[in-house]
């Protein structure tokens, strides 16, 4: 009989459990799988994404991808722009990280001024440095009588700088804060040990804390990675993808392919592409820096 009653005090919980957890996988699925699997389907059509009539074409569409320059050059962006915040983010994020954990005065209004930005729509935020770039900095300039040109969106050769400034300016205070939450998770004995041992600063930097902070680095690094390879909302509010075509992003293609070029499938095409790029990306890093933890 105890049995029994333990049983059925289990299966009663396990149903409070899955009416707790129902309504989100319902939401997900509704709002991301099937989406994911209907885009996997009309990548493999032509349609204009009104007409009742979807053409099979087979991989056609994929085929058009490796041929299209305009694909290309989007992808090319997309890279040097995720390569960019990659490192600047990961260097300088974890540099406030360290000059915050020295104990240095002021330490939580800084940590709060630093992460105030990753709080703004990054619609806004291209909104505010397109105005800065165009308006404000030139001001500036005409005030103090210099001549440095802060017209960075209007021009191809700077239009890559100026998106890195304001998408930095953005993030660097969230990844800092994970790297100041692994820094002060690291024991203090460890580097006393260390300086026992004759390690000096930059010793114990790179045999102490870096091994350390390995899971924190994967997740900065994938992050950022990831977040970069899906860069739209700041283009849209800032460069719209120029000028011309120098600054348009892998999503941002695909947006005006399918949405105002009505190739529904071949758009579609292109973002069954990029998932399985941002799928493959982070495993690889996952399991690449993962190693690296089991090793430290």
């Amino acid at each position: 009989m105890m049995i029994k009653k333990k049983g059925t005090m289990g299966q009663r919980i396990f149903r409070q459990y899955l009416l707790l957890v129902l309504p989100g996988f319902v939401i997900f699925t509704i709002g991301l799988i099937v989406p994911m699997f209907m885009a996997v389907r009309y990548s493999f059509t032509s349609w204009d994404g009104m007409s009742a009539e979807k053409v099979f074409v087979g991989f056609q569409n994929y085929i058009d991808l490796f041929h299209d320059p305009n694909f290309t050059s989007a992808w090319w962006f997309t890279i040097k722009f995720t390569i960019g915040n990659t490192v600047i983010q990961n260097v300088v994020a974890l540099l406030f990280a360290l000059a915050l954990d020295s104990g240095v005065k002021g330490q939580k209004i800084y940590r709060t001024i630093l992460f105030i930005p990753c709080l703004i729509s990054s619609v806004i935020v291209g909104f505010v440095w397109l105005k800065m770039f165009s308006n404000v900095l030139p001001a500036v300039n005409d005030v103090l009588g210099t001549s440095i040109n802060f017209l960075l969106f209007g021009k191809k050769e700077t239009v890559l700088s100026g998106l890195l400034i304001a998408n930095n300016w953005q993030w660097i205070g969230y990844w800092m804060l994970i790297y100041l939450a692994g820094l002060q998770s690291v024991p203090a004995e460890l580097y006393e040990a260390a300086k026992v041992d004759g390690a000096g600063a930059i010793q114990r930097f790179f045999n102490v804390t870096i091994p350390m902070l390995a899971p924190a680095i994967t997740i900065c690094v994938v992050g950022i990675t990831t977040g970069s390879l899906k860069v739209y909302d700041l283009l849209v509010s800032s460069t719209k993808g120029g000028p011309g075509r120098a600054s348009t992003s892998v999503i941002y293609e695909t947006y005006t392919t399918a949405i105002n070029g009505r190739q529904y499938g071949y758009g579609s095409a292109m973002s069954v592409t990029l998932v399985i790029v941002l799928l493959l990306v982070a495993l690889i890093q996952v399991k690449g820096l993962k190693n690296k933890e089991v090793q430290a």
